[in-house]
């Protein structure tokens, strides 16, 4: 029970930083949020990322099977993550609108 707590706290707190990082460098606000989807798609899948370039159809059909497969604590721990970046959308936007130009 602790390793799933701190699973979720270390998701969130790990994308809330790259997409903070990533929001400060390229000044795109939600680019991190629609980049997610893919980082979720690599991480649960076990095929190289190579293979999806070579053989396309067998690597996505793969990869979208382990995707409906994963378990429900999984599924937690991936959407904190995705929630971490969304918070990160809101906190840039906040420093914006608060006058800090490097953001």
């Amino acid at each position: 029970m602790i390793q799933f707590v701190v699973s979720i706290l270390l998701f969130f707190v790990i994308f809330f930083g790259i997409a903070f990082i990533l929001n400060m460098l390229l000044r795109r606000t939600w680019l991190m949020s629609f980049i997610y989807p893919i980082i979720v798609l690599i991480i649960v899948d076990d095929i190289p990322t190579t293979n999806y370039f070579k053989d396309p159809g067998a690597s996505f059909q793969t990869a979208f099977t382990n995707l409906v497969h994963i378990t429900p604590v999984d599924i937690t721990i991936l959407a904190a993550g995705l929630v971490g970046t969304i918070v990160s959308g809101f906190v840039i936007k906040f420093l914006r609108k608060s006058g800090y130009q490097m953001f």
